[in-house]
């Protein structure tokens, strides 16, 4: 397939796109910059230069090709993430109307802390809370199979962790070296799913080959690390005490990470691991932490 990948130069996309190649598929990618360009020419993909603000540019690249993975999402402004999500809706909608009755595949971005709080574990088939970020964007792309786009939405766990990673357990981890403590909230049995890049990108091809037409896959490897061990690995990496703090001091504590920290986001893979025959092959978050690199 000629494939059109959006986020191709980022933590993921970087793992994606020679997996992608590597697989036999030839990649179109997005680069707004010229570094991003330069990394994917070096890669092996043709590069489409242009940015998010642009759908029907997106668009008119996407209907030239045999399928989209759609991973690139401005994180700049976080935690505002309204502008990011309305660009973010817009770009699914140019994308999936270009599509739209081809039984191509789109592959589109989310995450699992969209799912509902239920005091359960998360599955494919639940449903994201509305109001959430990116939850709208998660249902407008199951939603497209109905207009005979043979889309899938991968749900990352809250933690996509390797090298190079700049997600929330780099932010955790500068927060305990500025207070030189290590801390999770009340007991710290609240749990977070995780996955290696290198799977997550092994998941993102598998669902461009093969996922059916409004399938939700969930990218968790791990699917219940509870907090206090990763505060516990993060504490040795940094050789700092562990505290538990109270739930009132965390917002004081960890920013506005104090309410990621908080969640209790359990996630099953299991849907996901029997339909595509995913088999995550990389350590996990805790023997990541534990080599190093993040320190």
């Amino acid at each position: 397939m000629r494939v059109f990948v959006t986020g191709g130069s980022g933590f993921i996309g970087s793992a994606v796109v020679p997996g992608l190649l590597g697989a036999g598929h030839r990649v179109l990618a997005l680069a707004r910059s010229d570094k991003s360009a330069e990394a994917l020419t070096t890669a092996g993909a043709e590069v489409h230069r242009g940015s998010l603000d642009d759908p029907e540019g997106l668009a008119r690249a996407a209907a030239g090709t045999d399928g989209v993975i759609h991973l690139a999402f401005d994180h700049d402004s976080f935690p505002d993430m309204t502008g990011p999500v309305a660009t973010d809706l817009r770009v699914i909608e140019a994308v999936g109307t270009a599509l739209a009755g081809s039984d191509r595949p789109f592959v589109v971005t989310s995450g699992t802390l969209m799912l509902a709080p239920n005091g359960g574990v998360a599955a494919e088939q639940d449903t994201p809370a509305p109001g959430l970020p990116r939850s709208a964007a998660d249902l407008a792309a199951l939603a497209l199979a109905a207009r005979g786009v043979r889309s899938s939405v991968i749900r990352l766990a809250p933690t996509v962790h390797g090298h190079g990673d700049q997600g929330f357990v780099p932010r955790l981890i500068d927060v305990a070296r500025r207070t030189g403590v290590s801390a999770y909230i009340g007991d710290g049995t609240n749990r977070w799913p995780a996955v290696h890049r290198l799977d997550a990108a092994h998941l993102f091809r598998l669902a461009l080959e093969s996922a059916p037409a409004g399938t939700a896959l969930h990218a968790a490897a791990d699917q219940e690390v509870p907090f206090k061990d990763m505060a516990a690995a993060i504490g040795r990496g940094l050789d700092v005490p562990l505290k538990s703090i109270p739930a009132e001091e965390a917002q004081p504590h960890f920013g506005w990470l104090g309410m990621v920290a908080a969640a209790d986001n359990p996630t099953s893979s299991e849907r996901t691991r029997k339909l595509l025959g995913w088999k995550p092959e990389q350590q996990g978050l805790i023997a990541d932490l534990e080599e190093g690199h993040y320190f």
